[in-house]
């Protein structure tokens, strides 16, 4: 038995979105769920749309004190959550006291049962009156997202010292919804895949600065930050300074979470250059173009990808796939993601990580492969903070539907039941120890 001690005060805990457990919601997800074309889109298929479209999810808008209880017996001490900007401005301009008192509750829940929130501001959905502006295509769309971000951190400012404000925004939101067009609003555009891009970099540097100020640390020096000549043409080639870390000590830190997978290349200088420049888009354009406005990296690591050339000769095809995802799994490939985002010299929390596992066979072990190539990482360190799960629950797991089951937990979603799986246990065993042990 071997066993890895992680660093005193490391934090242990889970994810979830608003959209994916809460239930009821009104956003432009909820109505693209319903809608003609993905209907029958679905019917064409063999599929039965009632399969994916969210309704009740989880129910955890009026369960999340049943689910706190569940985190709790985990022995989590972090919980990381989104709060749902249509819920809290379900018209443009109007806030929503009822709703935002909810989420004040749902913070207070938690703080109750000693466990850190973590608030994810926005989680892939917006309201619908965003929407039709044209979302983040939209110029103003920054305007409209910090307007939302300074209602809601000014009312938990007191209560919540760690937020992010995007989640996967480039890697995932753009690239699905406006490149690949498999998300709402389904658009094939590399034009305006470049603009979001764009306006959602715009809206998380004005919301950084925005929560900062709320807080009484403005970010004004942050102003005077400019790249090297020598680096302007090649950004993602930055190494930034180390004097340049905000957020510990002023009371809040304001983080970005981005989806990052391992991407290997091949040998060769064409194999090579190709990969590089694959990776930067994929894994690292949002932190360089958002850099240095974030405190810490939140990142979501799944699996390997095998879109640069050379990829099989670099690492042997994996015998483990993921269930219902079609995702290759590669443990190490976690090590290697760290490794790279260790050049921004910020805090890391793993902020997702976890695997659909209906039957919990694997589940166990693809938390406990993951988090001994975390620990070797903080060993050749990289300062990681802390784990998160992905999920807590069984969710909505957006085009996929319900039918993934990447949670901790169990949910009958007919009569709407919690069922703790054995793996949750053997990872609440970690979060009490410190510590992984390992055969």
């Amino acid at each position: 038995m071997s066993s890895y001690k992680f660093p005193h005060n490391f934090k242990w805990g889970s994810a979830t979105s608003a959209h994916q457990i809460e239930g009821g919601n009104n956003n432009d997800w909820s109505e693209w769920e319903v809608s003609k074309l993905r209907v029958e889109s679905l019917k064409l298929k063999g599929l039965n749309p009632n399969d994916f479209t969210s309704g009740k999810a989880c129910d955890s808008y009026n369960k999340y004190q049943e689910d706190f209880d569940i985190a709790k017996s985990l022995n989590q001490n972090i919980h990381r959550f989104s709060i749902e900007w249509s819920r809290i401005e379900p018209e443009e301009g109007r806030f929503n006291e009822k709703e935002m008192q909810h989420y004040i509750d749902v913070v207070k829940s938690l703080r109750d049962r000693g466990i850190e929130p973590m608030i994810t501001l926005w989680h892939f959905t917006n309201p619908v009156w965003f929407a039709n502006k044209g979302g983040f295509l939209n110029k103003k769309s920054p305007e409209y997202f910090t307007r939302y971000v300074k209602y809601v951190v000014s009312n938990l400012q007191d209560k919540v010292g760690l937020w992010i404000t995007f989640n996967e925004a480039t890697t995932v939101y753009s690239s699905l919804s406006y490149l690949k067009g498999f998300w709402p609003p389904q658009h094939r555009n590399i034009l305006e895949w470049r603009r979001v891009n764009k306006n959602i970099i715009r809206s998380h540097i004005q919301a950084y600065k925005a929560i900062k100020k709320i807080y009484n640390h403005s970010p004004a020096n942050l102003e005077s930050f400019e790249v090297e000549p020598r680096d302007r043409a090649t950004s993602h080639n930055v190494v930034p300074r180390s004097d340049l870390f905000y957020g510990s000590g002023t009371g809040v830190e304001v983080g970005i979470t981005e989806n990052c997978s391992f991407n290997p290349s091949g040998n060769n200088l064409y194999e090579r250059i190709i990969g590089k420049i694959y990776n930067y888009y994929r894994n690292l354009y949002l932190l360089s173009k958002a850099f240095p406005y974030y405190d810490f990296i939140g990142l979501n690591y799944y699996h390997i990808d095998r879109k640069s050339p050379g990829s099989y000769k670099a690492v042997p095809k994996q015998d483990w796939n993921m269930e219902y995802m079609n995702w290759e799994i590669y443990p190490k490939g976690i090590w290697h993601v760290l490794n790279q985002l260790k050049k921004f010299r910020k805090p890391i929390y793993i902020t997702e990580n976890g695997t659909a596992d209906a039957k919990d066979i694997v589940r166990e072990k693809y938390i406990k492969e993951h988090l001994r190539w975390v620990w070797e990482a903080i060993q050749n360190g990289i300062e990681v903070r802390g784990y998160l799960y992905w999920s807590l629950l069984d969710n909505f797991e957006w085009a996929h539907g319900f039918t993934p089951r990447f949670g901790l937990v169990e949910v009958d979603y007919k009569i709407l039941e919690r069922h703790i799986r054995p793996s949750a246990f053997e990872y609440g065993k970690i979060c009490l120890a410190n510590q992984l042990e390992v055969d």
